[in-house]
């Protein structure tokens, strides 16, 4: 071996070590990152938050901030579940995608094919509909509110309303609030018509379905559709809402019980299997997949919009929305994401992830002070800026 060979040798080894030193050197620095913004908006004695970063498959956090549950001693960890809300909607509709698989149910069903018993205004209503926010139908809060009035309180934390009672009082109607396809408007009523349909086309129950053709595949071992009296939730977290300057346990209310629209409770290595899954098309092909990241057109090939009527689902009044089956697909700083957002008493949470860059956050909050969408935004921020 002559003297140039040796230097060409030596050369490439220190490239070979220098380049994995940098770029463990970059990644440490954007953990500090991460780590400072989440710090700066949690504590160990209060509620807090669960945090998972991952780019290409690789964890590059995930670590808890704060109490699962206020005046105990646990502190959040990536073991503690959190009720998802509808960020359960993503897991509807893969239950749904998974019955039309099987030939067991069609995209152009409609509500009156699958709930014979259904007033005629479902017979338009498909389940793409359902499954894309174009169904129309009102929402079950307006309802109960509806049915309760000048009557006693009909639904309590400690009476919560059920998925087949919010069937009946969308039976009990005439109309929706548009005809399907002409409109969007985020629907909650939809994704628990969806849970049902499922129930109804697979011969089990939503919980089950979920579970035998979703969780157990993807080992994802503490992931559950949750059902008081029915099932217990291990390393639990408890909902909370800041008054002032401390905070009181909210974690249920009187919608807590339904499923399909918000009904799941997991935590983030559970969420890392299933973001697993879909970067690697474990439970359906690309192809199937297809339909749930395709924003809906309405019937007269228009973009959907946000109503203009702000209410507590309506994120971005009179603004375009881009949405899925389960997922909006609204790009953030022109880089193509899907994403999702949940929030009810006392949870907030968002997965985002953004495909072409292979980067996945998700968030998961026990306290509704904490708009975990900026913080995800913010952390995205850090994760390109460090990568600059």
């Amino acid at each position: 071996m002559n003297r140039w060979t040796c230097i060409v040798i030596a050369a490439c080894w220190l490239s070979a070590v220098t380049v994995p030193a940098r770029a463990n050197a970059q990644e440490s620095k954007l953990q500090s990152s991460i780590d400072n913004i989440l710090s700066a908006v949690t504590a160990r004695n209060q509620p807090g938050v669960a945090a998972l970063v991952k780019k290409d498959g690789k964890v590059l956090l995930s670590k808890g901030y704060g109490l699962r549950k206020l005046g105990a001693a646990e502190q959040i960890d990536p073991d503690t579940n959190f009720r998802l809300a509808s960020f359960t909607k993503q897991f509807t509709a893969m239950g749904i995608m998974l019955l039309v698989h099987d030939g067991k149910l069609r995209y152009d069903e409609s509500l009156t094919e699958v709930f014979p018993d259904f007033p005629s205004y479902g017979k338009n209503i498909t389940v793409r509909n359902l499954l894309n926010h174009t169904s129309g139908l009102l929402d079950y809060e307006d309802l109960m509110e509806k049915a309760e009035k000048n009557k006693r309180p009909l639904w309590s934390p400690e009476h919560q309303i059920q998925d087949s009672e919010v069937l009946e009082l969308l039976k009990h109607e005439t109309t929706g609030k548009f005809a399907p396809g002409t409109s969007w408007a985020y629907s909650n009523s939809a994704y628990v018509v969806l849970g049902l349909i499922i129930a109804k086309t697979s011969g089990s129950s939503y919980r089950e379905f979920l579970q035998t053709r979703i969780f157990a595949p993807l080992h994802m071992a503490h992931t559950l559709v949750y059902q008081k009296d029915v099932n217990e939730i291990a390393n639990r977290a408890y909902g909370n809402t800041k008054e002032g300057t401390s905070f009181k346990e909210t974690d249920q209310s009187s919608t807590s019980a339904t499923l399909g629209d918000g009904g799941i409770y997991s935590n983030l290595n559970d969420l890392s299997k299933w973001d697993d899954a879909l970067r690697n098309h474990t439970l359906l092909g690309a192809a199937e997949m297809q339909p749930a990241l395709t924003p809906v057109k309405l019937a007269d090939g228009s973009q959907p919009r946000w109503p203009i009527e702000p209410d507590g689902d309506n994120l971005d009044p009179g603004k375009p929305v881009e949405y899925g089956f389960g997922w909006f697909l609204d790009p953030y700083n022109a880089r193509a994401r899907m994403w999702h957002t949940g929030s009810t008493m006392g949870f907030r949470t968002v997965i985002q992830r953004f495909t072409n860059d292979n980067l996945t956050i998700i968030l998961l909050c026990n306290r509704t002070d904490l708009d975990p969408k900026k913080l995800s935004e913010q952390i995205t921020t850090a994760y390109f800026s460090e990568r600059n």
